[in-house]
């Protein structure tokens, strides 16, 4: 048998573009021979981190509408134009069996094109509230995977599957890797820790806040790892001088990050939630107002509602946050992981490559 040949598309942020690199992972161990070819937009992360996975990938001239700006949007016919071309010449040359779409304006016209060439294809929407591109390719795809129930409101019911987010392999250890995560850190063990999570580039309205309460979390006898983000380091790495605090611009080891962790500050994005309700820890969720949709908020309020989390605008930052935190630090962290349970799928990766794999017959 010809090795299985698979397209995959998605980016833009990492919420995309790691759920990619997970199916990739996932689809390599199940088939003993398999071709691999990544498709992002021009000048994206993905450009750069699909190769530092070790996986080939090519580029499309394409972006998104940028709301309120007319000038920027003023390319977008003609770049959309172009990117049909540049897939249609990437399918007919590479000719693959499955094409797979993790979101991001990136993946709509190899899409697209691929089910005008009825080539297999599946899309998964790692959101809450559906993504724009998703939502025009989720009528024309053969399988659409979902992280969330009650999402055929956006997508037609006889096409959806709920597998939930794929999440990275080291993850499914974590709760074994405290004593290693407290030695890698160099942690008291004797203090409850809190991790705070705001990005790859970080979050500035987080950062402040955190910035502003360095001493609360001392006389609560809190140690932080903070992550602030490689956009703010510079700014903040002062803080290093602090016993009780650990500033970091970006960490790899999110295992032992997790690991470490008592209490948790985080953003809402979808991976991020797949990921803490894996890892069940008590949570604060500081969603982002910036993201299309709002999607951030509903992704939170899923978690929220399981009484697993806690939600805090940036609005209320100011006057809320001492309160948050002190009901942060009163919940019981086996009532929380029992409840975040009911949403953590850590087969996701595995289950959507079960989908792949019937719509492949094999």
């Amino acid at each position: 048998m010809k090795p299985f040949k698979f397209i995959i598309s998605g980016g833009g942020t990492g919420g995309h573009i790691y759920p990619a690199i997970a199916i990739a992972d996932a689809l390599g161990d199940s088939f003993s021979d398999t071709k691999f070819l990544f498709v992002g937009a021009k000048g994206k992360m993905e450009m750069e981190k699909i190769p530092k996975a070790g996986y080939t990938i090519k580029g499309i001239w394409i972006s998104g509408l940028q709301r309120g700006s007319f000038l920027k949007n003023i390319l977008f016919p003609l770049k959309l134009i172009v990117s049909f071309f540049q897939s249609a010449l990437i399918l007919l040359r590479f000719r693959p069996n499955f094409v797979i779409g993790t979101g991001g304006f990136a993946s709509g016209p190899i899409l697209l094109i691929a089910h005008y060439f009825k080539i297999k294809t599946l899309i998964q929407e790692q959101n809450s509230y559906a993504g724009i591109t998703n939502k025009i390719l989720g009528k024309r795809v053969d399988v659409i995977a979902v992280a969330f129930p009650n999402m055929d409101r956006f997508f037609p019911e006889n096409k959806i599957s709920l597998t939930g987010n794929p999440v990275r392999k080291a993850l499914l250890e974590v709760g074994l890797k405290r004593e290693q995560a407290f030695q890698f850190f160099k942690l008291d063990s004797s203090k409850k820790t809190l991790v705070v999570l705001g990005g790859s580039l970080g979050a500035d309205r987080i950062n402040q806040v955190i910035e502003s309460h360095l001493s609360f979390f001392s006389d609560l006898g809190i140690q932080l790892i903070w992550q602030c983000g490689k956009l703010y380091y510079d700014q903040f790495q002062k803080h290093n001088e602090l016993n009780h605090v650990q500033v970091h611009a970006f960490l790899q080891e999110m295992d032992l990050l997790y690991a470490a962790s008592d209490l948790i500050i985080s953003r809402a994005g979808a991976s991020s939630v797949s990921e803490l309700a894996l890892v069940g820890k008590p949570v604060l969720l500081i969603p982002s107002p910036n993201v299309a949709e709002n999607h951030q908020y509903h992704n939170a309020k899923f978690l929220a509602n399981s009484g697993g989390a806690f939600i805090l605008s940036e609005n209320d930052l100011k006057d809320q946050f001492k309160e948050s935190i002190n009901q942060l630090m009163s919940v019981d962290e086996k009532d929380v992981r029992e409840k975040l349970s009911e949403f953590a799928r850590p087969n996701a990766t595995q289950d959507i490559v079960l989908k792949i794999t019937q719509e492949l017959k094999v």
